[in-house]
């Protein structure tokens, strides 16, 4: 647990020392441009013992809603103190007003949640409630009204601009886009099974198929703003993001940094969002103003958006430069380094099954329903689904028709009726090729690296099939309905009534060769 220092600040030194920047910005403090302040928090901050991060990965993955309470991250804040200190309790409020009843909240704070499997890719578009969230660190609260975003660094006219600016058609066109966004440790899960790796409680939270969300983005271009700040001087080829949230790194306070390049942002591919689905940018998804990288990483869609610096280089903060790589499967916690890993940008392609679950009981009649999502990031889309019955021997193409509309930056959901002709125990695999026809790697031990991102390889489940196109199995089904006895639990062995009679028995013995023979 965390231990009390002697001396330490007491709650109205730190609520000055480590004062909100503007009013109306409730729990936004600004580091960036104060090392002295971030010296005196990292101060602060070493005095205290705090506890390790939990094991989640080499036993069982907690059976709990929230699975990880964050522990680590709720004790920082609080020592940090002044107007943090209520913000893991603040930030589970808004939480619970804003997101679904049934999402899997994965970490409690800062908070990561995705929506149950039945209904992450149930429509096309992700209902605002149950759209993913990965959050960094707490949600700040800030007044549309007060707010505005500054742009400085080498542009030719540095300015300040009001949401109400930013939203003025006469000075931006308006731009409104579909767009997946995905986080790099979807399908995680997958990982952790087959080999432990790096176990941040945050950083490698244990992502199941559902961090993955697809929204009608509407704002501005940045490209537009850039130009209305006259552009960019002295070679810079970057846009530094900053986001309000306070993040914790080896005990050090920042605010939350990223960056993407100019390329990206002249291709109209780097929005400044202020709505979602036609609605004002919920408070936890970035309210009032965040940015939308197409096909990238969800880690580069900076929510709680206030600054954007142009800079000749990729950021160096640590979000940018030392977390979201992916390593060579020989690199592990003996001998990384941060220049040996590729920092994650465009997504690669992927896709999942929704429904049936893993180990469910599928009662069929030769055609299984299997439902899911398919994507590929960069400005690539899913061309072709196949699903395989067998572990991935045949494939089964799902018929055009069962795929969502197609959009350069979105998923496509997908159904198909997959002949299965096999009973017990079956393997269904998903796989996607792109319009550049990039396909999944096969096995997860294929994609498998330390960090335990961008869970790429095929998506396995297994079912237990039960076919009635099959008399044998009409029948016994038939049975446990006139004896009203349900077929689940799977395990639960059926003593009310016998697969065979023993008249059936000893008849099927006096036709055939007994067990042994004598010559």
């Amino acid at each position: 647990m965390m231990i009390s220092p002697e001396g330490q600040l007491t709650d109205s030194k730190r609520k000055i020392a480590f004062s909100e920047e503007y009013p109306g910005w409730h729990g936004y403090i600004e580091w960036e441009k104060y090392p002295e302040k971030r010296a005196r928090a990292a101060a602060l901050l070493a005095q205290y013992r705090f506890p390790p991060p939990p094991e989640f990965q080499l036993g069982p993955i907690p059976d709990t809603n929230p699975v990880l309470d964050g522990l680590r991250w709720k004790l920082w804040h609080k020592a940090v103190g002044g107007p943090l200190k209520n913000v893991p309790e603040e930030s589970w409020r808004i939480v619970l007003e804003e997101k679904h009843p049934e999402m899997l909240h994965l970490l409690q704070f800062p908070y990561n949640g995705e929506p149950p499997k039945s209904l992450t890719a149930a429509e096309p578009i992700t209902p605002n409630p149950l759209h993913f969230v990965r959050n960094h660190g707490g949600i700040p609260e800030i007044d549309g009204d007060k707010f505005f975003l500054e742009l400085d660094g080498l542009v030719k006219f540095p300015k300040k601009l009001s949401l109400a600016e930013l939203q003025n058609e006469e000075l931006f066109p308006r731009q409104s886009s579909l767009v997946t966004i995905q986080c790099s440790g979807t399908r995680r899960i997958e990982q952790i099974a087959e080999y432990a790796g790096e176990g941040d409680e945050m950083i490698n939270a244990p992502w199941a198929e559902g961090a993955i969300g697809t929204a009608q983005w509407t704002g501005v271009s940045l490209k537009k703003v850039i130009k209305y700040c006259g552009g960019l001087i002295d070679g810079a080829k970057h846009l530094e993001l900053y986001g309000a949230e306070t993040y914790f790194k080896h005990e050090q306070v920042q605010n939350y940094l990223v960056s993407v390049p100019w390329s990206k942002v002249k291709a109209n591919e780097v929005l400044l969002a202020w709505e979602m689905n036609g609605k004002p940018l919920p408070k936890i998804h970035g309210y009032p103003l965040r940015v939308v990288v197409f096909g990238y990483i969800g880690a580069r869609s900076v929510k709680w958006l206030y600054r954007i610096k142009a800079i000749t280089h990729p950021s160096r903060a640590p979000v940018q430069a030392k977390e979201y790589l992916y390593f060579n499967g020989q690199v592990g916690k003996h001998n990384q380094s941060m220049t040996q890993g590729i920092q994650i940008q465009e997504m690669p392609v992927s896709s999942a099954i929704m429904s049936p679950w893993n180990k469910d009981v599928v009662i069929h009649d030769g055609k299984m329903i299997v439902k899911g999502w398919a994507y590929s990031g960069g400005g690539r889309w899913p061309e072709r689904v196949e699903v395989s019955p067998d572990g991935g021997f045949v494939w089964y193409a799902v018929p055009l028709e069962n795929l969502s509309k197609k959009h350069k930056f979105a998923w496509r959901t997908w159904h198909i009726e997959l002949p299965v002709d096999a009973e017990g125990w079956l393997e269904l695999v998903v796989r996607c090729w792109d319009n550049s026809l990039n396909t999944q790697p096969t096995f997860v031990r294929s994609a498998w690296n330390w960090g335990l991102h961008v869970t790429s390889s095929c998506h396995r489940i297994k079912v237990y099939s039960v076919n009635t196109s099959k008399e044998a199995t009409r029948k016994r089904m038939k049975q446990f309905e006139e004896h009203g006895e349900s077929f689940l639990p799977l395990t639960r062995p059926t003593h009310e009534f016998p697969l065979q009679t023993d008249e059936e028995y000893e008849k099927f013995w006096a036709s055939h060769d007994p067990r042994d023979v004598e010559d």
